[in-house]
């Protein structure tokens, strides 16, 4: 069976950042950023401002803060472009809560901490904890150990009941790397949860925000009063709002995973999703905005830690490939005949270059063979398909059965095949080969049980099993990385050279 993409594109188009919805576990306040008058806010605002929202639409925000904090929030506006500050704010009732402000262009949301803010010195009580958390992230030395560290100190510091360290593949599939839990709860470690469990559209906005809290499952949504934010005419964007509500289907699935709350943690390499930190508690647990803000800066040591790891070793394996292709085109500069070149070195060949199973160099009329390929037939039959496709450049796949239904038969050798042109006008190539990778997935839950439909067609549930579900996948070759692309595109050019020297 071939590997199937299970990213939903359903999902991915749900609107999630114009719910006109939030979690009730705080507050939401829109201002005008030029006057500071409330023009939106939660329907629950009540509690912390004393009026109804149909009261409070139009007021000043200065009417209900200390003098103080009203004057520190202007500066902060007056200063900054767009950015999201965590502020304290104390109300006219010297009442003091915790706060994220978000700078927009045109207007300024408050998210407000539903508890009161203590006067102890928080940051300076888990300033060591941080520290500790930080030397064992930066000290890791390899991807696995900073997976481990990293879930570890954030374990110990948030005190959740488990905490799971996942990495996406190319299809957005994320697999367990690094678990620690309690009895409590089920073991996902080595398992892959397929790409619909978080969608393009949930994956996006982690790129906005840094971290994702769901402190209750069964909260009760709060509108936001009014339905249509005067100063877009729309819906408010909640982007990167932390109390952005939760659609009811990701509640289920909470659910069905049987966990009360949740927590998730980006991780970033080149400014793109690599993986999430994902926390559960069986009980509701509320994560107050001070240690969200530590996780938001472990997140970005987490993330870099981890980049300077995956350069190092990529490095490392392209220096590798380098030192054989300099070899292989020091000898193409020596060599009369390009198949001794590329062939005829037991340690520095083509086959050792690109993890091969065999290679078939199609050049001036003649097909020279080394290691294990697919019968003549089909590799004539194969060039014609090439010839088709008129490359400008490289070709690779490693799944060539699903291009070329004819390769199902010579997977054992040609799973996976990378063209590297050497004057495609007169069909000469240099067709490189890779075996199957026979294999099989720790899927948690069946993937293709991942959405369900009502008979309706219009509402659809998550799957309600999480039990490990085994799917064997066949006529795949290993990937082929970057820098082994980068090395091919190299050798290209010299083959290139190499025929037109010497046809001249």
């Amino acid at each position: 069976m071939a590997k199937r993409n299970f990213d939903s594109e359903f999902c991915g188009s749900l609107p999630l950042n114009n719910v006109n919805l939030i979690q009730d576990y705080g507050y939401l306040i829109v201002t005008d950023r030029a006057d500071m008058t409330i023009v939106q806010l939660s329907e629950n605002a009540e509690d912390v401002l004393g009026n109804t929202p149909e009261q409070l639409i139009n007021s000043q925000l200065s009417e209900f803060l200390h003098p103080s904090s009203y004057q520190a929030i202007s500066e902060l506006a007056s200063a900054h472009a767009s950015s999201r500050i965590p502020v304290t704010i104390t109300f006219a009732d010297n009442q003091t809560r915790s706060a994220l402000l978000h700078l927009k262009p045109e207007y300024l949301i408050f998210e407000i901490e539903g508890r009161i803010h203590s006067n102890t010195r928080y940051l300076t009580s888990v300033l060591s904890e941080v520290q500790a958390a930080i030397i064992a992230i930066e000290g890791a030395g390899s991807l696995q150990a900073v997976s481990e560290a990293a879930i570890s100190e954030l374990k110990k510091m948030s005190g959740f009941d488990g905490v799971l360290m996942y990495q996406f593949d190319k299809d957005w599939n994320g697999k367990v790397i690094a678990e620690e839990k309690t009895a409590k709860l089920e073991s996902y470690l080595g398992q892959t949860f397929p790409a619909s469990d978080i969608p393009k559209q949930a994956r996006e906005l982690y790129l906005k925000n840094p971290y994702r809290q769901i402190p209750k499952r069964d909260f009760q949504p709060v509108s936001l009063y009014p339905v249509v934010n005067p100063l877009t005419d729309g819906f408010l964007d909640l982007s990167d709002c932390n109390l952005r509500s939760v659609p009811s289907v990701h509640r289920e699935y909470m659910k069905n995973m049987g966990i009360n709350a949740s927590m998730s943690i980006r991780v970033l390499k080149d400014g793109q999703l690599w993986g999430l930190i994902s926390c559960h508690h069986i009980e509701p647990k509320y994560i107050d905005m001070e240690m969200c803000s530590i996780f938001e800066l472990l997140s970005g040591i987490i993330s870099s830690r981890i980049s300077d790891i995956l350069s190092r070793d990529a490095n490392s394996i392209s220096n590798a490939l380098q030192q054989t292709r300099n070899n292989i085109i020091d000898r193409l500069y020596h060599k009369k005949s390009l198949g001794d070149a590329l062939f005829n070195d037991s340690k520095t060949n083509l086959l050792n270059l690109f993890s091969l199973s065999g290679a078939v160099l199609c050049f001036d009329q003649e097909r020279i063979i080394s290691g294990d390929v697919p019968d003549s037939n089909f590799v004539e039959e194969l060039l014609l398909w090439i010839d088709n496709k008129k490359l400008q450049g490289l070709f690779h796949t490693d799944h060539l059965s699903e291009l070329l239904e004819e390769s199902q038969f010579y997977k054992k050798q040609a799973s996976g095949l990378l063209v590297i042109p050497i004057d495609p006008g007169n069909s000469e190539y240099l067709l490189c080969f890779r075996p199957e990778i026979e294999g099989t997935i720790d899927w948690g839950g069946n993937p293709n049980e991942a959405i369900n439909f009502e008979a309706d067609g219009k509402n659809y549930h998550p799957r309600n099993s999480f039990k490990l579900w085994k799917e064997k996948v066949d006529s795949f070759s290993a990937p082929w990385n970057a820098a082994e692309l980068d090395a091919a595109r190299d050798l290209a050019v010299f083959l290139a050279r190499s025929r037109k020297s010497r046809q001249e």
